[in-house]
């Protein structure tokens, strides 16, 4: 069995409720990633976040011709990870959607503090299996995961640590069934 990693994906301010771009329930994940990062740090597994850290003026903004209302701006409050998550101080901060011309839904698409990308990252610490939970479900979690995937990454979804925006009725599901096709393992977390 090779080494495993817990993967929490975007859950920052803007995607909780009260948030510029809330997802419903988004803040439900929280207790039971809190229970899988303690876990994860008892076991010695490292902890990797994911964060969309975009620029003020960015393609992805609806207000410059992309998809979304303004969110999760470099330095605002709306970035910031949720404040109850209780996130060890060795943590791994992955950035993504930093550049103007990015899009950047998947983190590994993202870098970490010295530039490194996500899988270069977790090749170099012979990471072979993740544990991902995060927001949201039918967007940067099943980006995130396929790219796992792709990477020869063991994917491990948490059933409830994640929560979908749900734009169509049923997006969440599909994205849960897409990565079930692939091979990821989907359960809820389990001590």
């Amino acid at each position: 069995m090779g080494k495993t990693a817990l993967l929490i994906v975007d859950v920052q301010n803007d995607f909780c409720p009260g948030g510029s771009l809330p997802v419903p329930c988004g803040d439900a994940v929280v207790p039971v990633l809190n229970r899988a990062i303690a876990a994860a740090h008892q076991r010695g597994w490292p902890i990797i976040a994911s964060r969309d850290w975009h620029p003020p003026t960015t393609k992805h903004f609806k207000t410059f011709g992309g998809q979304w209302p303004v969110h999760c701006v470099q330095g605002t409050a709306g970035a910031a990870f949720h404040p109850q998550l209780q996130f060890p101080p060795e943590t791994v901060i992955i950035s993504k959607g930093a550049r103007p011309d990015e899009e950047s839904y998947s983190a590994f698409e993202g870098t970490d503090s010295k530039g490194t990308k996500l899988a270069e990252h977790l090749h170099l610490l012979g990471i072979q299996e993740l544990y991902i939970g995060g927001l949201a479900t039918d967007y940067c979690v099943k980006c995130t995961a396929l790219d796992a995937l792709t990477h020869g990454f063991q994917v491990h979804l948490i059933a409830d640590a994640v929560r979908g925006v749900d734009l169509t009725p049923g997006d969440a599901a599909r994205a849960l069934e897409a990565l079930r096709a692939q091979g990821a393992s989907i359960a809820p977390w389990r001590e």
